[in-house]
Protein backbone atom coordinates (compact mmCIF):
# COMPACT_ATOMS: atom_id res chain seq x y z
CA UNK A 1 0.00 0.00 0.00
CA UNK A 2 1.30 3.40 -1.20
CA UNK A 3 2.08 6.57 1.30
CA UNK A 4 -1.01 8.21 0.13
CA UNK A 5 -3.44 5.03 -0.08
CA UNK A 6 -2.50 4.78 3.94
CA UNK A 7 -3.04 8.16 4.73
CA UNK A 8 -6.58 7.90 2.60
CA UNK A 9 -7.29 4.88 4.39
CA UNK A 10 -6.85 6.40 7.78
CA UNK A 11 -8.56 9.65 7.31
CA UNK A 12 -11.67 7.11 5.75
CA UNK A 13 -11.89 5.24 9.00
CA UNK A 14 -11.25 8.50 10.91
CA UNK A 15 -14.11 11.06 9.54
CA UNK A 16 -16.68 8.35 9.81
CA UNK A 17 -19.19 9.21 12.13
CA UNK A 18 -18.06 12.44 13.00
CA UNK A 19 -20.12 15.39 12.34
CA UNK A 20 -19.90 17.77 9.08
CA UNK A 21 -18.31 20.39 11.19
CA UNK A 22 -15.62 18.32 13.20
CA UNK A 23 -15.05 16.17 9.72
CA UNK A 24 -13.83 19.78 8.04
CA UNK A 25 -12.20 20.65 10.69
CA UNK A 26 -10.17 17.56 11.22
CA UNK A 27 -9.15 17.04 7.47
CA UNK A 28 -8.30 20.60 6.67
CA UNK A 29 -5.85 20.67 9.73
CA UNK A 30 -4.30 17.02 8.94
CA UNK A 31 -3.57 17.43 5.35
CA UNK A 32 -0.88 20.52 4.42
CA UNK A 33 -1.10 23.00 1.84
CA UNK A 34 -3.69 24.80 0.05
CA UNK A 35 -7.19 23.33 0.33
CA UNK A 36 -10.17 24.76 -1.51
CA UNK A 37 -13.93 24.46 -1.83
CA UNK A 38 -15.70 24.99 -5.01
CA UNK A 39 -19.17 26.30 -4.85
CA UNK A 40 -21.50 26.16 -7.85
CA UNK A 41 -24.99 27.88 -5.03
CA UNK A 42 -26.51 24.43 -5.16
CA UNK A 43 -28.24 23.85 -1.96
CA UNK A 44 -25.54 21.12 -1.31
CA UNK A 45 -22.53 23.75 -1.48
CA UNK A 46 -24.53 26.18 0.21
CA UNK A 47 -25.05 23.85 3.34
CA UNK A 48 -20.73 23.28 3.00
CA UNK A 49 -20.18 27.14 3.16
CA UNK A 50 -21.99 27.87 6.34
CA UNK A 51 -19.59 25.35 7.82
CA UNK A 52 -16.39 26.30 5.48
CA UNK A 53 -16.73 30.07 5.79
CA UNK A 54 -15.17 29.94 9.93
CA UNK A 55 -12.19 28.09 8.40
CA UNK A 56 -9.70 30.82 6.72
CA UNK A 57 -7.41 28.36 5.64
CA UNK A 58 -9.66 27.13 3.12
CA UNK A 59 -10.31 29.32 0.01
CA UNK A 60 -13.45 29.42 -1.90
CA UNK A 61 -14.38 29.59 -5.57
CA UNK A 62 -17.42 29.37 -8.01
CA UNK A 63 -17.13 28.88 -11.92
CA UNK A 64 -19.32 31.47 -13.89
CA UNK A 65 -19.80 30.19 -17.15
CA UNK A 66 -21.17 33.16 -18.42
CA UNK A 67 -24.28 31.29 -19.18
CA UNK A 68 -25.54 31.47 -15.32
CA UNK A 69 -29.23 31.80 -14.23
CA UNK A 70 -30.24 35.22 -12.90
CA UNK A 71 -31.22 33.19 -9.63
CA UNK A 72 -27.81 31.68 -9.16
CA UNK A 73 -26.16 35.55 -8.79
CA UNK A 74 -29.11 36.60 -6.89
CA UNK A 75 -28.00 33.60 -4.48
CA UNK A 76 -24.40 34.53 -4.66
CA UNK A 77 -25.24 37.84 -3.58
CA UNK A 78 -27.02 36.92 -0.69
CA UNK A 79 -24.40 34.15 0.36
CA UNK A 80 -21.58 36.96 0.64
CA UNK A 81 -24.07 39.12 2.76
CA UNK A 82 -25.20 36.26 5.24
CA UNK A 83 -20.95 35.12 5.32
CA UNK A 84 -19.05 38.68 5.35
CA UNK A 85 -15.80 37.27 6.01
CA UNK A 86 -16.14 34.52 2.87
CA UNK A 87 -14.13 35.71 -0.14
CA UNK A 88 -15.69 33.86 -3.00
CA UNK A 89 -13.42 34.12 -5.49
CA UNK A 90 -14.86 33.98 -9.38
CA UNK A 91 -13.25 32.12 -12.23
CA UNK A 92 -14.41 32.77 -16.06
CA UNK A 93 -13.72 30.72 -19.13
CA UNK A 94 -11.18 32.77 -21.81
CA UNK A 95 -12.50 35.03 -24.49
CA UNK A 96 -10.44 33.84 -26.65
CA UNK A 97 -12.07 30.30 -25.95
CA UNK A 98 -15.28 31.44 -26.08
CA UNK A 99 -15.07 33.87 -29.69
CA UNK A 100 -13.34 30.53 -31.18
CA UNK A 101 -16.16 28.15 -29.93
CA UNK A 102 -19.06 31.17 -30.76
CA UNK A 103 -17.24 31.13 -34.25
CA UNK A 104 -17.06 27.50 -35.28
CA UNK A 105 -19.98 25.85 -33.37
CA UNK A 106 -22.31 29.29 -33.16
CA UNK A 107 -23.59 30.45 -29.87
CA UNK A 108 -25.82 27.69 -28.80
CA UNK A 109 -23.81 25.08 -30.90
CA UNK A 110 -24.45 22.49 -27.54
CA UNK A 111 -27.40 21.49 -28.84
CA UNK A 112 -25.82 19.88 -32.11
CA UNK A 113 -24.39 17.92 -30.79
CA UNK A 114 -22.82 15.80 -27.69
CA UNK A 115 -19.44 16.42 -28.61
CA UNK A 116 -20.00 20.01 -29.25
CA UNK A 117 -21.76 19.87 -25.83
CA UNK A 118 -18.51 18.65 -23.77
CA UNK A 119 -16.84 21.18 -25.69
CA UNK A 120 -18.57 23.56 -24.49
CA UNK A 121 -18.33 22.35 -20.79
CA UNK A 122 -14.82 22.07 -21.40
CA UNK A 123 -14.14 25.47 -22.18
CA UNK A 124 -16.68 27.31 -19.86
CA UNK A 125 -16.53 24.75 -16.81
CA UNK A 126 -13.29 21.98 -16.66
CA UNK A 127 -10.74 24.75 -17.84
CA UNK A 128 -11.59 27.28 -15.54
CA UNK A 129 -11.72 24.58 -12.63
CA UNK A 130 -7.98 23.73 -13.71
CA UNK A 131 -6.88 27.36 -13.41
CA UNK A 132 -8.87 27.02 -9.79
CA UNK A 133 -7.09 23.68 -8.60
CA UNK A 134 -3.87 24.67 -9.88
CA UNK A 135 -1.40 24.22 -6.23
CA UNK A 136 -3.93 22.48 -4.24
CA UNK A 137 -4.06 19.61 -2.26
CA UNK A 138 -7.16 18.87 -0.86
CA UNK A 139 -10.99 19.81 -2.75
CA UNK A 140 -14.01 20.35 -1.03
CA UNK A 141 -16.96 18.95 -3.26
CA UNK A 142 -20.56 18.65 -2.07
CA UNK A 143 -20.62 15.74 -3.70
CA UNK A 144 -23.68 12.51 -2.41
CA UNK A 145 -23.57 9.28 -3.20
CA UNK A 146 -27.61 9.17 -3.94
CA UNK A 147 -27.42 11.62 -6.93
CA UNK A 148 -26.52 9.25 -9.48
CA UNK A 149 -25.37 5.74 -9.93
CA UNK A 150 -21.50 6.44 -10.65
CA UNK A 151 -21.18 8.61 -7.85
CA UNK A 152 -22.42 5.33 -5.24
CA UNK A 153 -19.05 4.29 -5.18
CA UNK A 154 -17.30 7.29 -3.37
CA UNK A 155 -15.73 7.25 -0.20
CA UNK A 156 -15.37 10.64 1.89
CA UNK A 157 -12.25 11.27 0.87
CA UNK A 158 -10.17 9.62 -2.29
CA UNK A 159 -6.95 10.83 -4.61
CA UNK A 160 -8.18 11.94 -7.90
CA UNK A 161 -5.49 11.52 -10.57
CA UNK A 162 -6.76 13.72 -13.14
CA UNK A 163 -5.98 16.91 -10.91
CA UNK A 164 -3.62 15.17 -8.87
CA UNK A 165 -5.07 16.24 -4.95
CA UNK A 166 -7.09 14.75 -2.87
CA UNK A 167 -10.60 15.32 -3.29
CA UNK A 168 -12.98 15.39 0.19
CA UNK A 169 -17.18 15.15 -0.15
CA UNK A 170 -18.37 15.14 3.52
CA UNK A 171 -21.67 15.31 2.65
CA UNK A 172 -21.21 11.87 1.15
CA UNK A 173 -23.99 9.97 3.15
CA UNK A 174 -26.34 12.89 3.07
CA UNK A 175 -29.45 12.39 1.96
CA UNK A 176 -31.41 14.90 0.16
CA UNK A 177 -34.23 15.71 2.88
CA UNK A 178 -31.27 15.83 5.31
CA UNK A 179 -29.55 18.84 3.86
CA UNK A 180 -33.17 20.77 2.94
CA UNK A 181 -33.72 20.25 6.85
CA UNK A 182 -30.34 21.33 7.87
CA UNK A 183 -29.96 24.38 5.44
CA UNK A 184 -33.33 25.57 6.68
CA UNK A 185 -32.70 24.91 10.42
CA UNK A 186 -29.44 27.35 9.69
CA UNK A 187 -31.54 29.82 7.62
CA UNK A 188 -28.85 29.34 4.62
CA UNK A 189 -29.89 30.90 1.47
CA UNK A 190 -31.30 28.88 -1.62
CA UNK A 191 -31.76 29.43 -5.06
CA UNK A 192 -35.25 30.48 -5.65
CA UNK A 193 -35.33 27.72 -8.86
CA UNK A 194 -34.70 25.06 -6.17
CA UNK A 195 -38.16 25.20 -5.04
CA UNK A 196 -39.41 25.14 -9.11
CA UNK A 197 -38.27 21.94 -9.33
CA UNK A 198 -34.52 22.57 -10.41
CA UNK A 199 -32.37 20.16 -8.32
CA UNK A 200 -29.43 20.65 -10.03
CA UNK A 201 -28.47 23.87 -11.58
CA UNK A 202 -26.27 24.28 -13.88
CA UNK A 203 -25.83 26.74 -16.96
CA UNK A 204 -29.50 28.55 -18.24
CA UNK A 205 -29.68 27.01 -21.94
CA UNK A 206 -28.71 23.38 -20.42
CA UNK A 207 -31.10 22.73 -17.31
CA UNK A 208 -34.44 22.53 -16.62
CA UNK A 209 -37.19 21.47 -13.91
CA UNK A 210 -37.20 18.01 -12.87
CA UNK A 211 -41.06 16.30 -13.25
CA UNK A 212 -42.04 14.15 -10.35
CA UNK A 213 -40.19 10.82 -9.97
CA UNK A 214 -37.35 12.02 -12.61
CA UNK A 215 -33.97 11.35 -11.63
CA UNK A 216 -31.45 13.88 -10.01
CA UNK A 217 -29.95 14.65 -13.56
CA UNK A 218 -32.87 14.44 -15.84
CA UNK A 219 -33.03 17.92 -15.84
CA UNK A 220 -29.41 18.74 -16.92
CA UNK A 221 -28.75 18.46 -20.77
CA UNK A 222 -32.33 17.41 -21.06
CA UNK A 223 -32.09 16.76 -24.82
CA UNK A 224 -29.21 14.14 -24.37
CA UNK A 225 -29.51 10.53 -23.44
CA UNK A 226 -27.27 8.08 -20.84
CA UNK A 227 -24.83 9.54 -18.47
CA UNK A 228 -24.64 12.83 -18.32
CA UNK A 229 -21.63 14.70 -16.44
CA UNK A 230 -19.76 17.71 -17.65
CA UNK A 231 -16.15 16.46 -17.01
CA UNK A 232 -15.69 18.06 -13.82
CA UNK A 233 -15.80 15.27 -11.58
CA UNK A 234 -14.57 12.06 -13.23
CA UNK A 235 -14.08 9.30 -10.62
CA UNK A 236 -10.65 8.09 -10.93
CA UNK A 237 -10.32 7.71 -6.98
CA UNK A 238 -8.27 3.89 -7.50
CA UNK A 239 -5.92 5.37 -10.13
CA UNK A 240 -2.84 6.52 -7.74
Amino acid sequence: MSEIESDLEYLNRAVEGMSLADAIAFVTTHIKGKKVFSTSFGIEDQLLTHYVAPHNNINVFTLDTGRQFNETYEVFQKTQQKYPQLAIETYYPLEEDIREYTKNSGINGFYDSIEKRKSCCYIRKVKPLQRALSGASLWITGLRAEQSANRNTMRFLEWDENHKLIKFNPLLHYKLEEVEEEVKRLDIPVNSLYYKGYLSIGCAPCTRALAPGEDFRAGRWWWEDGKKECGLHIHADKNF
